[in-house]
């Protein structure tokens, strides 16, 4: 049976001084918590992969608003830099460190349940035990290149997915039946289709007939169609069991910086730059830090859908404050801005030199199944009908990215900065 881990009542800390504290973060000894917003009102949320990029900043983000969190991890995203020999720029202590330094500074506790989504017996058991309102669900292995880097990628990124997705689905139905999952999808399941992309559904008339249907799909990777195979189960399950879902489609995320993970060295979220689990805009970032020329793949008119971590935060908020119906699976495609890859290049290399950066842009062979010329035009107005109100890139980039990664160029590894995975070249299988 697994075990339910709870957060001791003590720590072995590690003194800050063990961490680089940055220049933009201003150690506290607390918040007025008096003044805080309280818009949770004590309904209980889990957030499954709470100790991940996305799901660190929002449990603390939820908590500070006023809900009951906990945290359900396997902590699996911390070995795959062991495996891979990669690390975040950004030092980050451990999961307890993190939520006892939480309490300290708040006052407020995060509940932890450490272990695999995928064994339905220690997660049925967490479920039950915290009985939540919501369930936010980032818990998934979250990178398209680590996917293809082999078949025992390929294979454990379906499978811990799709299996963890449906242990979820079936852990609401049986245990928490009125409790509203909002699931993390991807604007990668859509692919680059040469109409414009609903949020979700679309319309069609076909021979005389009209059906709202889902959107088709079109996933360029393992872990896309992993995302793919969730939303259709999650569809299959609202409809059948009568559950509340959301599926949000989240675009590119950047930024290392929200309200609560800089009130303290040991709060500060990750940021992933390597070949594997950084994102372009990432990369290129750290690589006009480092004097790099930054390598646009391609002919870089690849577009996607890009917002700010506290964008992201927010979303997560609003999807959870407004649940869906019971039987309904709403979709809300989650991005503020597009850019291509060579737009995002040409603002870092603009907005660089107001930092003394002379930076370059060179092009490489594309080592991904993609295409590099496409239209792109998605729908994202349901979150801004609920009330987000977005962080744009071109006046946060500098303060969101470009001064980490100055402050943080000495932790560099400048073979991680380079292209890791090629989608079509055939790999040795190394487990």
């Amino acid at each position: 049976m697994g075990t339910r881990v709870q957060q001791p009542e003590k720590f072995s800390m590690v003194s800050p001084k063990s961490f680089a504290i940055p220049k933009s973060i201003k150690a506290s000894n607390g918040i007025d918590n008096e003044n805080a917003k309280s818009g949770g009102d004590g309904q209980k949320v889990m957030i499954i992969g709470g100790d991940g990029y996305c799901g660190w900043a929002t449990a603390l983000h939820l908590s500070q608003k006023g809900y009951e969190v906990s945290i359900c991890d396997s902590l699996i995203r911390r070995m795959m830099d062991s495996q891979l020999g990669s690390d975040s720029l950004t030092p980050i202590a451990s999961i307890h460190q993190r939520v006892a330094k939480w309490e300290e500074l708040t006052g407020k506790k995060i509940e932890l349940f450490i272990g695999d989504i995928c064994d339905y017996e220690f997660f049925s058991e967490a479920v039950k035990s915290f009985a939540p309102d919501s369930i936010i669900h980032f818990g998934e292995q979250r990178s398209a290149p680590y996917s293809m880097l082999s078949r025992s990628k390929g294979v454990f990124t379906q499978t811990n997915n799709v299996m963890g997705t449906i242990n979820t689905l079936y852990a609401i139905k049986d245990y928490a039946p009125n409790c509203h999952l909002v699931k993390l999808g991807t604007m990668g399941e859509y692919g680059t289709p040469n109409i414009d992309i609903e949020e979700g559904y679309i319309t069609i008339t076909h021979n005389g007939r009209t059906d709202t249907l889902p959107y088709p799909k079109q996933g360029s990777s393992w872990y896309h169609l992993s995302k793919v195979h969730d939303s259709h189960n999650i569809h299959f399950a609202s409809r059948c069991w009568n559950i509340r879902t959301t599926d949000l489609n989240q675009g590119v995320v950047y930024g290392v910086k929200t309200e609560e993970t800089m009130m303290d060295p040991l709060l500060i979220n990750r940021l992933d730059y390597d070949g594997v689990f950084g994102t372009a805009l990432n990369r290129f970032v750290i690589q006009a830090a480092v004097g790099h020329p930054l390598t646009v793949y391609g002919k870089g008119g690849q577009t996607r859908g890009f917002l700010d971590i506290r964008d992201t935060v927010r979303c997560l908020e609003l999807a959870v404050a407004n649940p869906a119906e019971p039987g309904e699976m709403r979709v809300f495609n989650q991005f503020t801005e597009q850019f291509s890859v060579n737009q995002l290049a040409a603002l870092i290399r603009e907005q660089g030199k107001g930092l003394g950066l002379d930076t370059q842009v060179t092009s490489v062979p594309n080592p991904r199944w993609e295409k590099e010329e496409h239209y792109y035009n998605a729908k994202n107005t349901s979150l801004l009908k609920l009330g987000l109100e977005p962080h744009l890139l071109s006046n946060s980039l500098v303060d969101s990215l470009m001064n980490f990664a100055i402050e943080y160029k000495d932790r560099v590894d400048y073979q991680a900065i380079l292209p890791a995975v090629n989608w079509q070249k055939r790999a040795t299988d190394v487990k």
